[in-house]
């Protein structure tokens, strides 16, 4: 190894490893405790030191006020997280346990590494690998690649079996995130077919489940809620997680927490015995969420269930039997234990970084492939909506891709255009994610419809998207790179408003009904499921009360009518 080592990079939700290639094979790294594996926590200890790991997890039971877990779950939103007397973004936090990563993989290797292949859940957006790449940025990082942590499982599962023929299926079920891609291994090639997931669904919610079970019994019992108390609410959290993984070896477990509370001024201890079936039957819901992602990779990708060779289980959560037994029953087919849940993703990530620094020839090593996890257009006008979202990317296209769309100028005498970027599902852009935009000018001035404006897609194997538009009559051009970070630090200079006094306007009356039925479905389980539409609500909802406070009634009525839209796209 020398100077330009690059390491792989699986930074997860819960846990965080690392790895590199020697001798042809990726091999884990370990931290200064000597462990492989990293528990993805910052904080500060009480004489001002920032800890990482095992040392910030252990903090968090005795100082949860002075520490921060699953910061990856918050990437790509405008939520602060809170660590002593400071305010961080998740980039910020995730930058640390980088950092973090950085120092320890260069003292273990002998050498100061600088370049990473970073991974993400497939089914992140471009602002959140965007984010990624930024913390990786912020953290001395060149950051090579953003991989797939799906893809990066089946290369560390192809690169031993390079001349198999098959279908693989790779459910990732990980702390924080879900994925499930389907890939072709052929010849040494690993191609991509399709991806999806749920970017709020992980082991966590398992461990919600249980707390939730674990504090109706406390209240069934003593009278007291235990969710209004946050020192109480950590122990709860420690140990659902321990009962959890014991729940995977073991029929039942006992959790005892000797004092959790006091009640008139008497000391009260919280005991309950947990069944792996009571503990199933609780979050028989939570399982059955990753069957619809299954549902629409395998329709994507044209392949039957009975087509697929393999099943690879990855991320720490499938060690749950339950997630075995479902996935067999519903695939009719026993899952594989052929990798390393815990590991697959970092030295997947590793192999990538070896074909990158060539310690991995492509000749001898292994080709992979991949797709983009979402839709990607512009907003159009179609028949009488302004709204339309037209398609220029379709998902689960192999990329890197070019794909071009051809537009007209939509009134006379239009001079420029103005090309709204949208990731997304939906017909409606309202209810897809912005990315970004720019404006081409230079249309010739002619009737509507008889200038064309040519607009291309570039998307490449980071995930990161260029858009550019030309005027074809006169060789005009603009285009944009997405940047989503000067995007997210415009919003939040512009969310610095308080908007909690919006009742106060003289408008207040007249707007209430629209934002109490917004923030009610904002809390609902749905909206919690598709983080793009509920970011979307969310600004809405945060505008209106601005427009509210500015005494605005145009814009609080244009507001309005856009927020019933989105609620009556959802019913």
């Amino acid at each position: 190894m020398g100077a330009d080592t690059i390491i792989g990079i699986d930074l997860g939700t819960s846990t965080t490893e690392a790895a590199v290639i020697r001798d042809g094979k990726p091999v884990m790294i370990v931290n200064f405790d000597g462990q492989v594996i990293t528990p993805s926590a910052a904080g500060v200890d009480k004489d001002g030191q920032l800890v990482f790991g095992e040392k910030a997890k252990a903090q968090y039971l005795l100082a949860p006020e002075d520490t921060v877990i699953e910061a990856k779950r918050k990437i790509g939103t405008k939520e602060k997280l809170r660590m002593g007397s400071k305010d961080y973004t998740p980039v910020e936090i995730s930058s640390m346990l980088l950092q973090y990563v950085k120092d320890y993989v260069s003292e273990s290797l002998g050498e100061d590494i600088s370049r990473a292949v970073i991974s993400v859940p497939a089914y992140f957006d471009d602002l959140q690998r965007q984010e990624t790449v930024e913390a990786g940025k912020r953290a001395g990082f060149e950051v090579e690649r953003i991989i797939n942590e799906p893809t990066a499982a089946a290369l560390s599962y192809g690169i031993g079996h390079m001349e198999e023929e098959s279908h693989i299926l790779v459910y990732d079920l990980g702390g924080g995130t879900f994925d499930v891609t389907l890939l072709e291994m052929f010849g040494g090639v690993v191609e991509v077919k399709a991806s999806s997931g749920d970017n709020r669904l992980g082991g966590k919610d398992f461990d919600e489940c249980l707390i939730r079970w674990l504090v109706s019994q406390f209240r069934k019992k003593y009278g007291k809620d235990l969710s209004k108390d946050a020192a109480a609410m950590v122990k709860l959290k420690e140990q659902a997680e321990w009962c959890k993984k014991e729940l995977s070896t073991r029929d039942s477990c006992q959790i005892v927490i000797p004092f959790i509370a006091e009640k008139d001024g008497k000391p009260l201890a919280l005991e309950e015995n947990v069944t792996q079936e009571q503990f199933e039957e609780m979050t028989r819901e939570l399982v059955e969420r990753t069957h619809a992602p299954i549902d629409v990779v395998l329709a994507d990708s044209g392949v039957l269930a009975s087509d697929i060779d393999r099943i690879l289980l990855v991320g720490g959560s499938t060690r749950m039997p339950m997630v075995h037994k479902d996935i067999e029953a519903y695939l009719q087919k026993e899952p594989s234990k052929a990798v390393n849940p815990d590991y697959a993703v970092a030295e997947g990530a590793a192999i990538q970084a070896g074909i990158i620094q060539g310690t991995l020839s492509r000749e001898e090593g292994i080709i992979m492939t991949d797709v983009n996890p979402y839709t990607l257009g512009i907003r159009t006008l179609y028949e009488d909506a302004s709204h339309y979202m037209s398609i220029v990317i379709p998902r689960n296209v192999t990329i890197p891709v070019v794909r071009k769309g051809i537009y007209y100028t939509s009134y006379d005498d239009q001079t420029s255009a103005k090309i709204e970027v949208y990731q997304g599902e939906h017909d409606d852009v309202r209810l897809n994610h912005f990315l970004g935009e720019f404006i081409v000018s230079g249309i010739p001035m002619r009737r509507a419809g008889e200038e064309q404006i040519e607009v291309e897609f570039s998307y490449n194997l980071n995930g990161m998207l260029e858009v550019s538009a030309r005027i074809p009559s006169s060789g005009e051009k603009a285009s944009v790179e997405i940047n989503m970070m000067a995007y997210e630090e415009e919003f939040f200079t512009e969310a610095a408003t308080d908007v909690s006094k919006w009742k106060e306007s003289s408008l207040a009356k007249e707007f209430r009904t629209v934002i109490r039925r917004a923030e009610r479905r904002l809390k609902s389980e749905t909206v919690q499921s598709m983080p793009m539409y509920r970011e979307d609500l969310e600004g809405c909802l945060y505008d209106l009360k601005l427009a509210l406070i500015e005494e605005d009634e145009e814009r609080a009525a244009e507001l309005e009518e856009d927020i019933l839209d989105m609620l009556e796209e959802l019913e």
